[in-house]
Order: structure tokens, then C-alpha cells, then sequence
């Protein structure tokens, strides 16, 4: 089975100059910018909380944690991803730690949060489930896991694996809502999803594939 490890890093490495042009990566309109204050204001504790916002990318949520009063550390595949999501941070005059690392297996030792949060990054991994176990294994009792995921068009099934090795990828094509809950409902105390395909601020514009949250907690 063919390691995908390197070509993923490699692929968001590259990625990264370009990444904040989506409109939905750089939150740069204010009303999409605003959509996604919203929807994490209403997922997240009570401010300060400790997040852990895995597949942080260029930050831009981890950005408005920050501004939130949320203690966060971010945590990315792609050297050039975590660069940029401290120069966004240091800009804003914000404070946050970003670390270099599988997300999947954060490098954050002992250390446990209050939220956890992961976008758009389950389709990538190795191992989804695995990750999920992990990843909830960071939480502290009471605190919150949020996914957002969904079944869009560069992970649909007509379309070609995006890097070489990308094909032995279970969740390659996305999952949906459903799918998403019956993984996830076993190892946690109560769950609930939210479909954000309806709420095209928080896109940049109307979106016609699945798009939703899965807020647990722990």
C-alpha cells in the first residue's frame, strides 16, 4: 500500500501561497469572516478555553479563537500552513502556539483541551478513525469536539485522487453527516450535527454538495 505521507505534505506545502484565496480559507469578506465567528462562538466554552484546532492551515480560525479570549494551539502537516498561520496571528497582534506535526497525532504530549476542532481534514488522513480516537483522547471530560466535514466537490467520487497515493485513502470522497454520527456516537456522551451547506456566507456563495458540523461532547 502506497504511503501518501510525503506527497499530502508536499501537495498543502505548496498550496499554502495560494491557500487564503478561498473564501472560506482566508475569511478575508467580513460576512464570511463574521459566519464563522458565529457558528465557533456558538460550538466553543466559554472563554478562556483551552483549543486545539487541528489541520489549523493558515490559522484563519485559529485566528478567531484567539480573538475570542481562547487559549489555542494549532497544529499543521505543512511547514508553510503553520508559517503563515503566525504571521496572521503576530498581524493581528493575537497570541497563539502553532506546532509542525501529524494532526492526526498532535505533538502536544500530556497536554489536554477544552474544544477540539478539525476542518475539512478527516478526507485526508491514513487512518480517519484512528485520528478520531486520538484526538478525543485530548479532551477533557465535559469538553467539546467539532468536526466539520462534508462531501464536496475536490473529494467527490468522480473526481481523480489529488495527490499519487491519495486512492488508499478511506474517507478520500468525504462523509457525510450520518456516516459521520454513527463513527462518532460511540465514543462520546451526546452528539448532535448541523448542516451548513445552507448558509452560503459562511462560503463565500451558494454550494450545492453536503457541507455539515458534528458538535460531541466528552
Amino acid at each position: 500500500m502506497t504511503n501518501p505521507a510525503a506527497a499530502i505534505t508536499a501537495y498543502w506545502n505548496d498550496a499554502a501561497p495560494h491557500f487564503d484565496d478561498e473564501p472560506d480559507h482566508g475569511l478575508r469578506a467580513e460576512v464570511t469572516r463574521s459566519a464563522w465567528r458565529g457558528r465557533l462562538n456558538s460550538w466553543a466554552p466559554d472563554a478562556p478555553a483551552d483549543v486545539l484546532d487541528v489541520g489549523c492551515g493558515t490559522g484563519s480560525l485559529s485566528r478567531l479563537l484567539a480573538e475570542a479570549g481562547h487559549r489555542v494551539t494549532g497544529v499543521d502537516l505543512a511547514p508553510r500552513m503553520v508559517d503563515r498561520a503566525r504571521a496572521k496571528l503576530t498581524a493581528a497582534g493575537l497570541e497563539a502556539r502553532f506546532l509542525v506535526g501529524d494532526a492526526a497525532a498532535p505533538p502536544t504530549g500530556d497536554e489536554r483541551f477544552d474544544l477540539l476542532l478539525s476542518r475539512h481534514l478527516l478526507w485526508t488522513l491514513p487512518d480517519p478513525q484512528a485520528a478520531l480516537h486520538e484526538w478525543i483522547a485530548r479532551i477533557r471530560p465535559g469538553g467539546t469536539l467539532v468536526l466539520v466535514e462534508g462531501v464536496w466537490r475536490e473529494a467527490g467520487p468522480d473526481t481523480a485522487p489529488y495527490v499519487e497515493g491519495a486512492e488508499v485513502l478511506p474517507w478520500r470522497h468525504g462523509i457525510g453527516a450520518a456516516e459521520l454520527a454513527a463513527v462518532v456516537r460511540p465514543l462520546v456522551t451526546t452528539l448532535r450535527t448541523e448542516d451548513l451547506a445552507g448558509s452560503p456566507d459562511l462560503w463565500g456563495g451558494p454550494v450545492t454538495d453536503e457541507r455539515h458540523a458534528l458538535i460531541a461532547r466528552i
